[in-house]
Formats: C-alpha cells, structure tokens, sequence
C-alpha cells in the first residue's frame, strides 16, 4: 500500500514525474509542490525500504522452513530465478517500475552470506548501507553541482554540463513519448517502447539500487534471527529507538525536501534529493517505523488490522495486480487517464486502490490458502501443485 503511494506517480504521469515535478503534463501547483516534500519525507524510500527489510527476513524464514523439511539453498534460489522471471514480465509488459528483478538478484547474492552470524550479516549491510550512501551523495552531488552551478570556465566542464543537460533533455523526452503512446497508441506499441528504449533498464535499476537493496535485505535478516519482528527486544525500547529514528531522520528529510524546493526543483536538484542525499536519514525513518509497527502492531486488533494483515499476506498479488490495474485505468486502451491527472487526484486514485486492497484480501484468504499469485509462485518453486481452497 506504501509502495503505491510513490509508485503512483510515474504510473499516471511520464516515469521522470516521480522524482521531478516539472516533468507533469499538468501544472504542478504550489500546494502540490509541498505535497512532494512531504511525500519524499513520509514516503519515497521508506516504504521500499521496509519492504527490503521484510524481503530479508523472509529470505531467512523461507529457509529456516526450507532446511526443517530437509531442503537446501537450492530451494531458495529457483524461488528467485522464478521472481526474477515474474519481474521482467512486469517491466516489459505492465509498467517499468518493476522492483521484483533487482531483487530477486540481490537475493540471489544475499544467499552468499546466508552461512554468517547475524551478527556479521548486521555489520555487513551496515558497512555496505554507508559505502552506498558515500557513493550515491557524491554521485548525484556531483551531477547536482555541475549541473545547476555557475556556467563552465573551461573546456572540460563545459562538455560535462553539456553532457547532463542533453542527458535530462532525453529523459523528458522519453516521457513525452510515452505519454503520446499511452494517450494515442495501443496496449501493443507501449510494450514495443518498452524493449526499444529501455531494454536494458532492469540492469541499470540493478547497479543503481545495488548498494540500498542488498544491504537492507542482509540488515532485515540479521534483525529477524535477533528477534527484532518476534519480540526479543523491548518494547519500550522499540518505541523509544523507533521514534528517535522516526523524528531524526523525518527532520533531516524534511530540510533536504526544503532546499530541493528553494531551489526551484531542478531535474539534477530533485534527483539527487531523491537518490542521494536522503540515503542516510532514510534509513533512520526505515527502522524507526519497523520498530514502531513491531512494537504497536500485535495490540492494534480490530477489523482494519486484519483487512490490512490480510492485504500483506497477499502482497505479491496485490502488487501486480495493482500494477495490471493501473496500466488499464492510464493507458488509453481503458480509461485514458495518462498524463490527466495531478498529483492531488492522484492520491485520489491511490486511496480508491487501497480501499480495493482492503475489500477483496481478507475474504479471499478466508476461502483460499494463498493469493493468486503467491499460489503460482509456491507451485513453480517446488514444481508441483498445491492446493488453494481451503
């Protein structure tokens, strides 16, 4: 559900939207601009960020489950391979924002460390979180610099601004385009797109998220086999670390959103904003809001808790089927709403999925032992089938 909150963006409006305001094919209003600063405190990265963490866990549980039925590794990693494929089906048939590739490789790369200590795992996804970091802000801080600063005094950085202008040129571009396939083509000429100018994007997705996935998935392993998601920590440690995080990196989100906005949301301003340099306090909010959902989830109860259990056991189901859903509301091969909407009834369209979510998960997992889609995923892991009525 937190994951559609940012992903709605660039399925409604050209992929570029999702970061840099300008790039609507509607006026982005003022209100609207502060919506996007607290979106990229409240929501953009920490919503995946948590569903990284929780992937790790499950890594570990799905072997843990694995080895006590005398499977190996192996078990694992053709779950994986079988994601990966679910992944790129998404990217070049669906919509490109697929996630489920990337992480099906970092998976496959964190079952090299699947035999170290929690301990060690922590450590490493620490040190490989903060070698990300160091990387990405110098990365999308350079870019920034360049880009926006005072005109080139020689040569050499006059053809790299050059060089990063005609670069944010082409990407709005590509998404001009793809709003007149999704406004004026077919189902068919928006796939074509896909494989033509973004063959190769799983990979770079790969080597862009590889220092942010793989850490965190180590990170949330390690956490799961200290207890942090079974209650083998305080609680009231929980909530007090959980809400320093929470307010700590929330606050260094916020004045990074401030200066991206004081600067008038340039391309290379809002990316690196986006990128680089939330990376840090993001994972402060990440864990904060782990440890407070940890910590206030088991005594929540009620009917909304459960609708919103349900909805996750259902996740992988409910992620591409939103997806699936969305391509037919956007494109113009249903309700032709790409490019049409801003980012305020966009939220609109967000809380109408949601409510989706909430209505059609829990009376199916009353009847049924898996969603749809964890079912065939559960079926092409261990080559046979399982049943699915109750």
């Amino acid at each position: 559900m937190g994951i559609l909150a940012a992903n709605i963006m660039a399925m409604g409006q050209p992929f570029t939207a999702y970061a840099f305001p300008e790039a609507f094919t509607v006026p982005h209003s003022e209100a609207e601009d502060w919506m996007w600063v607290w979106q990229l405190v409240l929501v953009d990265g920490k919503m995946r960020g948590l569903f990284t963490l929780l992937f790790g866990a499950g890594l570990y549980l799905f072997l843990e489950k694995a080895w006590a039925k005398g499977a190996t590794t192996g078990l694992q990693a053709k779950r994986l391979l079988w994601l990966g494929l679910f992944g790129l089906v998404h990217f070049y048939f669906i919509w490109r924002g697929d996630i489920l590739f990337f992480y099906a490789v970092s998976g496959l790369v964190a079952l090299l460390f699947i035999g170290l200590s929690a301990r060690k795992q922590l450590v490493l996804g620490i040190l490989g979180y903060i070698a990300g970091g160091i990387l990405y802000g110098a990365l999308f801080g350079f870019m920034q610099n360049v880009a926006d600063g005072p005109a080139a005094d020689n040569v050499a950085l006059e053809s790299v601004q050059a060089e990063f202008v005609k670069a944010a040129d082409a990407d709005l571009a590509d998404g001009r385009a793809e709003s007149e396939i999704r406004q004026e083509g077919s189902y068919l000429d928006y796939v074509a797109h896909n494989f033509e100018a973004h063959a190769f994007d799983p990979l770079a997705s790969l080597m862009m998220f590889a220092f942010e996935t793989l850490p965190l998935m180590l990170i949330g392993m390690a956490l799961y086999r200290m207890g942090f998601f079974s209650g083998g920590f305080s609680n009231r440690k929980m909530r007090l670390w959980g809400l320093i995080g929470l307010v700590a990196g929330g606050a260094l989100t916020l004045w990074i959103a401030l200066s991206a906005k004081a600067g008038g949301f340039t391309y290379y301003g809002a990316l690196a904003a986006f990128m680089g340099w939330s990376h840090f306090p993001r994972i402060f909010m990440t864990l904060g809001i782990a440890a407070l959902l940890v910590s206030f989830a088991p005594a929540a109860g009620g009917w909304l808790s459960e609708r919103v259990s349900a909805a996750g056991r259902a996740a992988f189901t409910n992620y591409l089927g939103t997806s699936v859903v969305m391509l037919l509301v956007f494109g113009n091969w249903g309700l032709d709403l790409f490019g049409a909407l801003g980012r305020s009834e966009l939220y609109l369209v967000t809380i109408a999925a949601w409510l989706v979510m909430l209505a059609w998960s829990k009376p199916w997992l009353e009847r049924f032992r898996y969603g749809p889609l964890e079912w065939l995923w559960r079926c092409l892991t261990y080559g046979r089938r399982f049943p699915l009525k109750r």
